[in-house]
């Protein structure tokens, strides 16, 4: 009997591990390459706290739902927070993972899995974890966010 326990566990890992497979070895197109771009380059501007740099890649009709958040945000009030948040905390590092990119003419959506350590006024670092949807419009030679929903996973 605990050999059967054993190898329906194997099984269910090998399965997850081959599911997980294709997400790994997916091949961007250059459409999909061109929105990751965008995606890292804003979240390059996050890490040295360049909140002007980042609201460059927000488009000024944006609506965006973070988990943390009780209603929507518009890029005034991204504004306002990553501003207090800049001061608060510095971003030491981070690693985004993405899922899937969806292009549809001059719309996509942009689904990743994120990594962040973070230090606080007090030296302290901690990790973050999370995930976001971003949707962008393309203007000009770049993807800018028209929304986005997704934030930290917390109780992990």
């Amino acid at each position: 009997m605990r050999r059967r326990v054993v190898l329906a566990g194997l099984v269910s890992v090998c399965l997850l591990v081959l599911a997980a497979a294709p997400v790994q070895a997916q091949e961007w197109s250059a459409a999909q390459k061109d929105v990751g771009k965008s995606v890292e380059a804003y979240w390059a501007f996050d890490l040295t706290g360049d909140v002007e740099g980042f609201l460059s890649y927000v488009d000024a009709s944006h609506m965006g739902w973070s988990y943390d958040s009780p209603v929507p945000m518009d890029k005034a009030s991204i504004k306002t927070f990553m501003t207090l948040e800049s001061q608060l905390n510095k971003v030491l590092a981070y690693d985004i993972k993405p899922v899937a990119i969806r292009v549809h003419g001059n719309s996509a959506f942009a689904d990743y899995y994120y990594v962040e350590v973070r230090k606080n006024a007090e030296n302290k670092t901690s990790e973050h974890n999370g995930r976001w949807t971003d949707i962008l419009t393309k203007q000009g030679d770049r993807w800018v966010m028209i929304g986005d929903h997704g934030g930290e996973i917390k109780g992990k």
